[in-house]
């Protein structure tokens, strides 16, 4: 009879890792399907990357390709990133439908509004670093290149930089969710987050000026978002976290 528990036990663990599995495969097979359909438009792609820097380089200068392989493998790289970008929807999905069973009630009710900001706030921080940070400072960039220097950038670590951009820009716009995680987990609460609203935004311009390019601009355009997300996320913490009843206020 003392086995029985240890035998349910094994089977529940045996059936989650085959739910695990199987969840793993389709948001696998969704990146796939994904990554294969813009195979053939990895070439466009890594252009309209490439366009807010190529259209304010000087006049004759151009992208290069210093690796023999780059000009193959670059754009199938962002294509697969691409890909990713494009299949989180699907990912955070499997990942929620997995996880999801296993939470009480007032769990799900947070979670599922912290997953759609975590996911549209990422998405916007992408595109906000893409149509107005990366021209601010390529500009700025192009505009300081010394004299007799031809600006001329490989298109592999173009990519990287990016990429890289575009990751820091979608983590910082996380900061709403981050703040309600910390609010939600006991470690701060909202009068706490108040009160330290001048750290917050030190904090959000020391990590803006090490993230973004040396200007300026490009300091701001993340700082000052940072310290409006933060605001934001204060108005979650007292909209998605209710206080608890006071123990005075028991009979």
């Amino acid at each position: 009879m003392a086995a029985e528990p240890e035998v349910e036990l094994e089977q529940g663990l045996f059936s989650h890792l085959i739910e695990l599995r199987a969840r793993l495969i389709k948001a696998c097979i969704t990146v796939l399907l994904v990554f294969v359909a813009l195979i053939p438009m990895a070439n466009s792609l890594y252009a309209e990357l490439a366009h807010p820097l190529v259209a304010l380089m000087p006049q004759g200068a151009h992208l290069i390709a210093t690796e023999v392989a780059s000009p193959f493998v670059t754009p199938l790289k962002l294509a697969f990133y691409v890909a990713l970008f494009i299949s989180m929807p699907m990912i955070l999905y499997q990942l929620w439908a997995f996880v999801s069973p296993g939470l009480y009630r007032h769990e799900k009710r947070l979670a599922r509004p912290l997953l759609l900001a975590s996911l549209l706030l990422f998405y916007t921080g992408c595109a906000f670093a893409y149509f107005l940070v990366m021209p601010a400072a390529f500009r700025f960039l192009v505009a300081v290149t010394p004299q007799g220097v031809e600006m001329m950038t490989d298109i592999t670590h173009y990519l990287d930089f990016v990429t890289l951009l575009f990751f820091a820009f979608g983590l910082c716009f996380e900061v709403p969710v981050a703040v309600v995680i910390l609010a939600a987990i006991g470690v701060v609460d909202l009068q706490k987050l108040r009160s330290g609203r001048p750290y917050a935004i030190v904090g959000a311009f020391v990590i803006a000026a090490f993230i973004t390019p040396p200007d300026l601009a490009s300091m701001f355009m993340l700082g000052i978002p940072m310290c409006l997300l933060y605001e934001v996320g204060l108005l979650a913490v007292r909209w998605l976290l209710k206080p608890a009843p006071s123990a005075t206020a028991q009979p």
